[in-house]
């Protein structure tokens, strides 16, 4: 019987998260739906399951070093090893300079961008053992922003992070790609259409916000690229959008 890829979505809520968990699901792939508070999750992972695959809910502060671990050795447990890791979490600071402390700075930039690294490595290090045992690599990608490029007034904490998330993609994709594992750094320029905001048939599309579902489908491409044309770094943007 040929094995069900697994995977797995840090920062899932019932945005984009959920999104990405239908579309890896209606590709038949187990779902590891992990965020600070795995309770609120348990309504969407049961609505992700189906016949073919599995959603579940896991607890994980992803700025934990040993909540990271913990995570991924359960997933690999319960689930299996992870093919596709997707790093969505991320903490919005929008605040004057002149008033920002130094905690609420660095809390920032630890959930947007250490988290990352936690993530990113823990992922790097179970693909690369099923690489040493002779099996196939796997796919991390990672969502930024507008502020993964320019950082905007009153959003330096963002845009810090942000900023970081993008260098590090970019360094684990040199680093990773080589051995067979797929880094892609992902910039969400505009505004992710919210799930109380719903499109009703015969109505005219709102193209002023991105529909998290489009976004999904593009993030399962980017996994089922062949290795001769990966991609390391797009852009994803409504058409309306200035740029």
């Amino acid at each position: 019987m040929e094995r069900k890829q697994v995977a797995v979505i840090v920062g899932a809520g019932p945005g984009l998260g959920c999104a990405l968990a239908q579309r890896f699901g209606k590709a038949s792939m187990h779902v590891a739906m992990a965020r600070r508070h795995a309770g609120r999750l348990d309504a969407l992972a049961a609505e992700c399951s189906g016949i073919n695959h599995a959603a579940r809910a896991y607890e994980c502060d992803a700025t934990d070093e040993g909540a990271v671990a913990r995570l991924f050795e359960q997933v690999g447990r319960e689930l299996g090893e992870p093919d596709l890791v997707v790093y969505n979490a991320g903490s919005i600071l929008h605040r004057s300079i002149l008033e920002t402390e130094a905690a609420e700075f660095e809390q920032a930039w630890r959930t947007g961008c250490l988290g990352g690294f936690l993530v990113g490595r823990a992922a790097a290090r179970a693909m690369m053992q099923r690489i040493g045992r002779g099996g196939p690599g796997g796919t991390i990608l990672f969502t930024g922003a507008t502020a993964s490029l320019r950082g905007g007034a009153g959003f330096h904490g963002f845009a810090v992070a942000k900023f970081g998330l993008r260098a590090l993609a970019q360094s684990m994709a040199r680093e990773l790609q080589p051995k067979g594992i797929h880094v892609a750094h992902i910039v969400i320029d505009g505004r992710i259409r919210p799930p109380e905001v719903v499109e009703h048939p015969g109505e005219t599309p709102d193209e002023s916000m991105l529909d998290p579902h489009a976004i999904a489908e593009v993030y399962y491409q980017l996994h089922t690229q062949p290795r001769s044309a990966w991609t390391q770094e797009l852009d994803l943007r409504p058409s309306s959008e200035r740029f």
